[in-house]
Parts: structure tokens; sequence; C-alpha cells
């Protein structure tokens, strides 16, 4: 069996995007260049993910506006899925929609029962430029969605209405974290 190097292992730990960032609110820019950088970066992501304890890392989470995501992510079933996307696209969300528990690395700490889709299918590249089609489910689905939506300058916080959000944003008020205190933490959403 050929020996593989841990997602990460060569990867530097990066400080973490929070929502006052405004980095976390506009789309981001597909990646061009399939080189070193490129590599570096999705190494950093997966050493940036397992260090703050996440499922999935997007690009703009660690200050990088670029199409990328990296994800170590069990489904319902508790199957480990394991990866990374370049300039992915969301083709297809299907099944039943389910409100399930969120939590995002941006808005650490807090979390919040949003509708996701519980099939999803994401179609991009590697970091070699192969073309890679990921499918999701439970989960693993609800993971994609959110790490897409992250690159397309959104967060889960955005899918939330009424209760839930008013509740959420009071807590990203008192968050610790919350640079923006006076603001009321909702700057740049």
């Amino acid at each position: 069996m050929p020996h593989r190097s841990i997602p990460g292992a060569r990867g530097r730990v990066r400080p973490l995007s929070l929502l006052s960032d405004p980095v976390l609110h506009a789309p981001c820019r597909e990646v061009t260049g399939f080189g070193p950088q490129l590599s570096e970066l999705v190494e950093d992501l997966f050493a940036t993910m397992y260090a703050a304890r996440g499922v999935g890392l997007a690009a703009n989470q660690v200050g990088e506006s670029l199409r990328v995501f990296v994800y170590d992510c069990p489904d319902d079933e508790d199957v480990r899925h394991l990866g990374h996307v370049v300039n992915p696209r969301l083709v297809e969300t299907g099944g039943v929609v389910v409100r399930g528990p969120e939590g995002c690395l941006s808005l650490p700490g807090l979390e919040a029962g949003t509708e996701r889709h519980d099939e999803a299918v994401v179609e991009g590249f590697t970091v070699t430029g192969e073309p890679v089609t990921v499918h999701g489910t439970g989960f693993f689905a609800r993971c994609l969605q959110h790490e897409c939506d992250h690159l397309d300058g959104g967060l889960y916080l955005d899918h939330l209405t009424g209760w839930r959000r008013r509740r959420l944003l009071g807590q990203v008020a008192k968050a610790p974290w919350n640079r923006d205190q006076a603001g009321g933490g909702e700057s740049g959403s």
C-alpha cells in the first residue's frame, strides 16, 4: 500500500476570517493557476480546518478570495468523506429539506437550525486540474452546500429568518470574538 501524506501535514494554520470580515461577504474569484501556490493553499486549509476542529473550510475563511474548499466530513451513515474542490459549482440539490444544527468556523461557538437539502452534487477540479464530482447525502450534503455558499459570499446566517435569525444575531453581538459589538454583529451581512 503506497504511503500518502496526511492532508494538512505540510500546511500552516492560518487565522480565521470572522463574520465582520468583508472577504466573507463577496463572491470569490475563479482559480486560474493550478500550481504550487494552490497546493500550498489546500494544505493550509486542511491544517487550519483540523486545528479549528471543523469539517469543512473555504478559502475566504482564511482571507483568500479564491473558489476552493476542503472537507473531512461524515455523512449520516458515518461514512467519512475527505477531499477538496477547486472552482466548485453546486450543480444539484435534492431529496427532502431538513432543518438541522449548523455552525461555522467564522462564527465560532454558535449554531442555528438551518434548512438544507439532504442531497447535493458539486462539480469542480482537483488541485492538479482534474475534473471531480462529489456526491453528498445527509450531513455531508449540508457541508457541501455550506462551503459553496461561502464561496458565493454567503453564510448560514443568510438562510435564517424570524426568531432563529434574531437569536443568532443576539448571540453574535455578545460573542467574545465579535469585533463590532456596537454594530450588533451583522456588519457586511
